[in-house]
């Protein structure tokens, strides 16, 4: 077996003078906290917090008497104006490449350029490069990202505007991004700003991984320029990422005749010695003789370290774990935390004795005999490519909320917990995050990070499509007269709106009473159930007329069939004027009293009669259904009384002028 290791391997400048400079304010009694990790290694980031380095998210935690580091990433411009606001002591360890980008950016936006930023839209850098333009920002992680871009925004393929990137952006991606955008955009100025140590690291990379049989690429799991160096280096042959020697996979390493090793920015030169001092071992060792020991460990199996994948069968369940058995010389077990996450599942329904379970191995202890196991993270693992692979298909997936969080709540689905932020659960304002809590929820997912492993979710967009998808649909059937059941949505003064299924429809004031209202209130609600009829329909401007009035409610109809001329009702005043008095004869008809009608006797003033209110027999006169008016008369009522009481004197008259004899005489 042969090692190779690349020439640029280890701490790039930025990264070093970030870390001296910690080491020094530290070696100076200082207080120290870092504007989140100071680089993306664990094992240097441990020991400064040994040393007493304190981590913060924000500059509003830093404590009295703290001094804050701004790492090598940078910040945005409103962290520097907290600061100096505040008058917080700071120390600013931004990467000299990354502020020449600052500056790029904030003097380019002034001038109102919009700002394309190619890189991973979560990585703090490119938020801090983002936080420095004072105009229109977009940021692209791939070709696929910039060229939607190009689609959504025309409007801007023939104005001036800049492109930048990440200093640790691949440069192959980078040299089609460009050549793309060229093609496209008319006026851009691209500034190449992937930092030249990054470079030649990556071209390094390749070259070494394109004459090895296996590649040992050393750095943290969250450090974006060493996730890219490993998917570099994967395209030409087996790569492994590690962080420390213990998880050199010596098997892998006997087996291949050339190994290449590399290291992110981030990794520091003592780790990259001991990955290699264990190599050196394995290679000396190789050849030699087995040991007794080595022939006892083979037969009690497989060797067990951090990361492995590895089966292992149920032998017994405890309320606070499960005991595993993987066929090796150490005893497994699963932390109850560790074998899901979801809150509501119960461990009974989970596993059974003798089940077999993938895992993964979380940490072994060779002096206890032990292996802690996960299968929740086995499980993650195979669920987050099922994720990609509905992002890259932009297909539905379902899940549970689980928890919430600050700005949105956490999607349990395929074993992984996905964010959704507030903005997007719902296709309308959820005031209280809460209630959504154990729902099962459609969505779709939005952004990717595959080296971090995260994702984040849109219940939204679902909802939105769905609503899509009923429109075209009801836009393809409905017909004038049609029948709908529909939820009154909203009220206005003028009309109430009904959602008849993802398409709105209005119900005009008029067309809710057959009588006068002054509000629709009167006579519907915010969320109740209505029966409605399709009036009319633009289709062009998307907009639909409701009715609502039955005709069996009508109350022309009602008074034609229970009503006549000549018929004495009682009525009730509702309104005067100068020529009479209009006059309630059922719920939605009024008939006029002509001043003239009102009495025998000459009336000046139709208020000495009559007040609003009042009621009083009339007779109707004459119903006039074309043009919808009733006339009622009190006068013929008196001349029909009078005539009767006439008629009455008459006949009195009549019997005293009657000469009467008698039969005597």
């Amino acid at each position: 077996m042969s090692i190779t290791v690349a020439k640029t391997a280890g701490f790039c400048f930025g990264v070093d003078r970030a870390i001296q400079l910690v080491y020094r304010l530290v070696k100076e009694g200082k207080r120290v906290c870092t504007l989140g990790p100071i680089i993306h290694n664990p094992q240097v980031v441990a020991d400064l917090e040994r040393q007493g380095v304190r981590i913060v998210s924000s500059p509003e935690e830093l404590e009295p008497g703290e001094t804050l580091v701004v790492r090598s990433h940078g910040v945005a411009r409103q962290v520097y104006d907290y600061l100096d606001m505040h008058r917080l002591p700071y120390e600013d360890a931004t990467c000299p490449f990354v502020a020449k980008i600052h500056k790029i950016v904030s003097e380019y936006s002034e001038q109102g350029y919009p700002v394309l930023i190619a890189g991973d839209p979560e990585h703090p850098e490119v938020k801090g490069i983002a936080g420095h333009a004072k105009g229109p920002v977009f940021l692209f992680k791939d070709l696929e990202a910039l060229q939607e871009i190009m689609k959504n925004h025309p409007e801007q393929q023939n104005i001036p505007l800049i492109m930048v990137s990440q200093t640790t952006f691949q440069q192959k991606l980078w040299e089609s991004c460009t050549k793309s955008a060229k093609n496209y955009y008319t006026n851009l100025r691209i500034f190449d700003t992937i930092c030249n140590a990054t470079s030649r690291r990556q071209q390094e990379a390749v070259a070494l991984a394109g004459q090895s049989d296996y590649m040992v690429v050393i750095g943290g799991r969250d450090s974006s320029n060493t996730l890219k160096l490993k998917e570099i280096c994967s395209r030409y042959c087996d790569t492994v990422l590690i962080e420390t020697d213990v998880e050199l996979d010596r098997e892998a390493l006997c087996r291949a005749g050339r190994v290449g090793v590399t290291a992110g920015a981030s990794t520091p030169a003592y780790i990259i010695k001991e990955v290699l001092n264990t190599m050196s071992e394995t290679m000396k060792t190789q050849d030699e003789e087995v040991s007794f020991e080595e022939l006892l460990e083979q037969s009690l199996g497989e060797k067990l370290y951090a990361g492995k994948r590895v089966k292992g069968v149920v032998t017994a369940i405890s309320p606070n774990e499960i005991q595993i058995d993987v066929g090796a010389k150490q005893s497994g077990y699963i932390p109850i935390d560790e074998l899901t996450d979801d809150p509501t599942a119960k461990v009974e329904d989970l596993v059974k004795k003798g089940d077999e379970l993938e895992l993964i191995v979380m940490k072994v202890n060779d002096q206890e005999g032990t292996a802690m196991l996960s299968k929740r993270r086995c499980d993650s693992e195979a669920g987050f490519e099922e994720i990609v692979k509905a992002y890259e298909e932009g297909s539905v997936l379902e899940g549970v909320v689980v928890d919430v969080v600050r700005g949105g709540v956490l999607v349990l689905a395929n074993n992984v917990k996905l964010f959704v932020p507030a903005s997007q659960v719902s296709d309308s304002r959820v005031e209280d995050l809460k209630t959504l809590l154990k729902t099962t929820v459609r969505f779709k997912i939005l952004e990717i990070n595959e080296g971090r492993r995260r994702a984040i979710g849109s219940v939204r967009a679902v909802l939105r499509e769905e609503k899509e998808a009923k429109r075209e649909e009801f836009w393809k059937t409905v017909e004038i007269g049609q029948h709908y059941t529909g939820t009154v949505k909203s009220l206005t003064s003028y009309g109430a709106f009904v959602d008849l299924g993802g398409v709105d429809g209005m119900i005009h004031i008029t067309e809710l009473s057959w009588g006068r209202i002054k509000h629709p209130s009167e006579i519907v609600s915010v969320g109740d159930t209505v029966d409605v009829y399709v009036k009319d329909l633009d289709p062009e401007n998307k907009k639909i007329s409701l009715g609502y009035k039955k005709s069996e409610d009508n109350p022309w109809e009602i008074l034609k069939n229970n009503y006549s001329a000549g018929m004495v009702v009682p009525v009730k005043i509702v309104s005067l004027t100068q020529y009479g008095a209009f006059a309630q004869v059922i719920p939605g008809i009024d008939g006029l009293i002509h001043i003239s009608q009102i009495s025998t006797e000459r009336v000046n003033k139709v208020s000495d009669v009559l007040a609003v209110g009042q009621e009083v027999e009339v007779k109707i006169t004459d119903i006039d259904f074309d043009a919808k008016r009733v006339s009622l008369s009190m006068r013929a009522l008196e001349e029909e009384k009078q005539a009767a009481e006439n008629a009455d004197e008459t006949t009195v008259a009549d019997i005293e002028g009657v000469e009467v004899t008698s039969d005597e005489e």
